[in-house]
């Protein structure tokens, strides 16, 4: 069984399902009221692969992923462009699974909206009020962490090193009785979405739409709770207290993922950096930015640069080259036929807290002993390495692009002449045919899995 990092125990620990067979996945999904960025697509493809991964092992995933359709920041998009918050929300949305579609995500199994909880939320807060965990004030209804029993455990602080750093969240001017506790429900301001409740007309607090929303599709103590490092302190520790609160078991395990960077930097919109997903997959291969995350650990910093997205997409044109090549020898194969020996290592590195970088490693030493065995005339030992790596890619939701329109025959045979010219060490000739190439609009690059061509 698949063993992960878990960010309340700070050690990786072997997942231990609820129930034999399955593992239930809750994902903290998008607020939607803009295109989302690079940060936003690794965090749903780091999950995509690990539940693509975990099918692949025979496992069967329950996956939920929410929808935040209210929220301050759609508020004000509508306000500023006079518009309903609910129609941003709604155009925002279908931008959205515009990209993810792009980028081959599976859908999660669930999109629970929170404009289509606010009744379970106003329940769920209820309980907090009667069981004492909550108060209400002037501006709304707070939940009081001095109540919860271990509040602080995500975030590894005491109750007393918050207070003392409670900086923004200082009581100073404020009816909350610690810097800590946080809005459950926000009464109405003119021009809001309203909606009733027992303490006054308002909006639910970000954080209890996922607690409602967790508890309810997925059960007590489902398997898996994820999200971006951001969301450790205090989002989701504020979802585990609400759980706490009201005697329920919660998530077994806490995954994270570290943050994208663009050129060195940590992504964020004060930086002024933040990369449009949007454009990002109309302007190249979305192949390449699964290859990207896929490259990178997950809990580690991912830099993004226009040398490693060059990079990817040369090492899928070398992918795509071997599908072609092998098509006909994987589709009269089973996946019995594969190499166990490999597959057991590639299993191995998966289950060692998700190392997908070993994983795209043993893919490509497979596309490599597949073409080094065709052009010794080792059919059996093609078909194996083929069968082998296609289902490593399977695993790791690379998809391969058998036909491509888009390069000419004619320039293919150039890159493979070259590329044999260079295994000659003919570099005279290798570097004329790449001239030949650049004059005809096209760029040959290389990289350790081999050549890739584009469009200039």
């Amino acid at each position: 069984m698949i063993s992960l990092y878990d960010s309340a125990h700070q050690r990786v620990l072997p997942i231990k399902p609820r129930d034999d067979g399955q593992i239930s996945i809750y994902v903290c999904g998008p607020t939607v009221y803009g295109p989302p960025h690079l940060g936003h697509g690794r965090s749903v493809l780091v999950y995509d692969i690990l539940r693509r991964y975990l099918t692949w092992a025979g496992i069967e995933v329950h996956h939920v992923s929410n929808i935040t359709d209210i929220d301050d920041k759609i508020i004000n998009r509508a306000t500023s462009e006079g518009r309903d918050w609910s129609e941003v929300a709604v155009e925002w949305e279908a931008k959205w699974w515009e990209s993810m579609d792009k980028l081959g995500v599976a859908r999660p199994h669930d999109t629970p909206h929170a404009s289509q909880y606010v009744t379970q939320m106003v329940e769920l807060i209820e309980e907090l009020v009667v069981a004492g965990s909550a108060y209400v004030t002037s501006d709304g209804v707070y939940l009081s962490v001095e109540s919860i029993e271990g509040y602080g455990l995500l975030a590894h602080q005491s109750l007393e090193s918050l207070r003392e750093g409670g900086g923004d969240r200082d009581v100073h001017g404020s009816e909350k009785r610690h810097p800590a506790d946080f809005a459950l429900w926000k009464f109405s301001k003119p021009g809001e979405p309203v909606w009733p409740s027992p303490w006054g007309d308002g909006r639910p607090g970000w954080h209890t739409e996922c607690v409602a929303m967790s508890l309810d599709i997925l059960g007590e103590n489902f398997d898996i709770h994820t999200g971006g490092l951001d969301l450790t302190f205090p989002h989701h520790e504020n979802e585990r207290a609400q759980a706490v609160a009201l005697g329920k078991g919660f998530a077994e395990r806490w995954m994270h993922h570290g943050f994208v960077e663009l050129e060195g930097e940590k992504m964020s919109k004060s930086l002024g950096n933040v990369t449009n997903l949007v454009d990002f997959v109309d302007t190249y291969d979305p192949r390449a930015y699964r290859l990207l995350v896929l490259r990178s650990h997950y809990r580690s910093p991912m830099e993004v640069t226009s040398t490693a997205v060059v990079d990817a997409q040369a090492a899928l044109a070398r992918l795509d080259s071997f599908a072609r090549r092998t098509e006909e020898l994987a589709e009269a194969t089973s996946q019995g036929d594969a190499d166990a020996e490999v597959l057991g290592r590639f299993s191995n590195a998966m289950e060692n807290d998700l190392d997908t970088a070993q994983g795209v490693d043993l893919l490509f030493r497979q596309v490599r002993a597949a073409n080094t065995a065709l052009d010794q005339g080792d059919k059996d030992g093609a078909r194996r390495a083929a069968v082998t790596g296609r289902q490593i890619a399977i695993a790791l939701g690379l998809e391969f692009h058998l036909a491509d329109d888009q390069i000419p025959t004619k320039i293919l045979e150039l890159v493979e002449t070259r590329q044999a010219a260079r295994a000659s060490r003919d570099f005279a000739r290798a570097d004329q045919i790449r001239d030949d190439l650049a004059e005809q609009g096209w760029v040959v690059e290389d990289s350790t899995e081999g050549p890739g061509v584009r469009k200039m």
